[in-house]
C-alpha cells in the first residue's frame, strides 16, 4: 500500500535499444523531482512488444542508470518492491481483471479494421496529420452501425468506446492547462491488439495505479496520452497521477532522438564524457544551470525547480 503522502515517480524505459540523451534527461528529471521532495522512484521495465524487447537491453539500462547514480527505491528486473512484477511482459493477469471491469460496464467492443482500411476511412487530425477512429466497427448501443453481437471472425482489436463529448482537462507541470476533447481528438481507441498484446494506454494505468505512482514525467508526444489515461484512471474508479510533460530533445534537423542518433546514445556517450560531463549538460539545456558546466546530482538536486524547465515542445542538442 502507498504510504500517506509519499511522492512516487518511476521512469519506465522500453529494452528495444541502447537508451540516448533524451532518455536519460527524462530519468534525471523524474529522479530530481521526486528526491526533491524526499519520494520514491520506481524503475519499470516496459517490455509489452516482445518482438523488440531484449533482456540485453535491460541489463543495460539499469546499468546505465546506476552509473548516473540514479538508484531506484522499487522495480527493476529483479523486482525490489511488494508492487512486482515490474516488467510488463510478466502483467497481463493484472491487465485482463482491468479489461474484465471495463467488459461490465460494457464499454469495449471488437474492431475488425484492417490497417489499410484505417487509414483509407479515418479523418485526419486538423492539427497535426494524426488519424481520428471514425467508429466503422462502432456497435449500434453506442450510436454506430455495427450489429451488438460480435460476428465470428477474429477481431484485430478491442477498442473502448469513448463518448463524443467526451472532454477531459488536466494541469501539467509545464504546459499548464491542457484540455482534450477525446471524441473529437482520438475516437474510441484500442486498449488491446488482435494479437493478445495488450495497449500502452491501459497498461501504463494499471501498473502506474498498482504502484502507487502519483507523477508521471515523460516526453511531451505523451501530452495527448495523459487524456486517454485519465478517462480510464476514472473508468477503474482510480486517481491519476500528477503529469509532468517535457520538451523532446532533438538532432540539429529537428528530429526527435531515438535508438537510432548513436553518437548520443549512452554506449558513445559514456566513452566521450563523464557522469559530471553528462549531468551539466543535462541541467544546462533542462534550465537548471546558467551555463553548460559539469555537475553532479547533489548539485543540480540543490537548485532544481520545476518552473525552470522550458515550455517548449522541442530542444535542438
Amino acid at each position: 500500500m502507498q504510504e500517506l503522502n509519499v511522492i512516487t515517480g518511476r521512469f519506465a524505459p522500453s529494452p528495444s535499444g541502447r537508451m540516448h540523451l533524451g532518455n536519460i534527461f527524462t530519468a534525471v528529471l523524474s529522479w530530481l523531482s521526486v528526491r526533491s521532495r524526499g519520494g520514491k522512484w520506481v524503475l519499470r521495465i516496459e517490455d509489452l512488444d516482445p518482438l523488440r524487447s531484449k533482456r540485453h537491453y535491460s541489463d543495460l539500462i539499469e546499468e546505465d542508470l546506476t552509473w548516473l547514480g540514479l538508484e531506484w527505491d522499487e522495480g527493476g528486473q529483479e523486482g525490489k518492491g511488494s508492487n512486482g512484477p515490474y516488467c510488463q511482459s510478466r502483467r497481463g493477469g493484472f491487465y485482463e481483471k482491468a479489461l474484465e471491469h471495463l467488459a461490465a460496464l460494457d464499454l469495449i467492443y471488437p474492431c475488425y479494421c484492417t490497417r489499410s482500411e484505417l487509414i483509407a476511412t479515418n479523418a485526419p487530425h486538423l492539427s497535426d496529420g494524426r488519424r481520428v477512429y471514425g467508429g466503422m466497427c462502432r456497435p449500434v448501443r453506442f450510436g454506430g452501425r455495427c450489429a451488438d453481437k460480435p460476428d465470428n471472425r477474429q477481431p484485430r482489436a478491442i477498442r473502448l468506446y469513448v463518448p463524443a463529448e467526451k472532454t477531459v482537462a488536466f494541469s501539467d507541470g509545464v504546459f499548464g492547462d491542457i484540455e482534450v476533447n477525446l471524441g473529437c481528438e482520438v475516437g474510441d481507441f484500442v486498449v488491446r491488439r488482435g494479437d493478445g498484446a495488450w495497449a500502452y494506454q491501459l497498461a501504463v494505468v494499471v501498473d502506474d495505479a498498482m504502484m502507487s505512482v502519483t507523477e508521471v514525467m515523460r516526453g511531451c508526444d505523451l501530452l495527448q496520452s495523459a487524456a486517454q489515461q485519465i478517462y480510464i484512471y476514472g473508468l477503474l474508479g482510480r486517481r491519476p497521477p500528477r503529469y509532468v510533460h517535457l520538451p523532446l530533445l532533438c538532432n540539429t534537423h529537428g528530429q526527435r532522438l531515438s535508438k537510432r542518433d548513436g553518437s548520443l546514445s549512452m554506449e558513445a556517450l559514456r566513452k566521450d564524457y563523464s557522469v559530471e560531463d553528462i549531468l551539466g549538460r543535462i541541467g544546462y539545456i533542462s534550465g537548471l544551470l546558467a551555463e553548460p558546466c559539469r555537475a553532479t546530482l547533489r548539485q543540480l538536486l540543490e537548485v532544481y525547480d520545476e518552473r525552470k524547465i522550458p515550455c517548449v515542445k522541442q530542444i535542438i542538442v
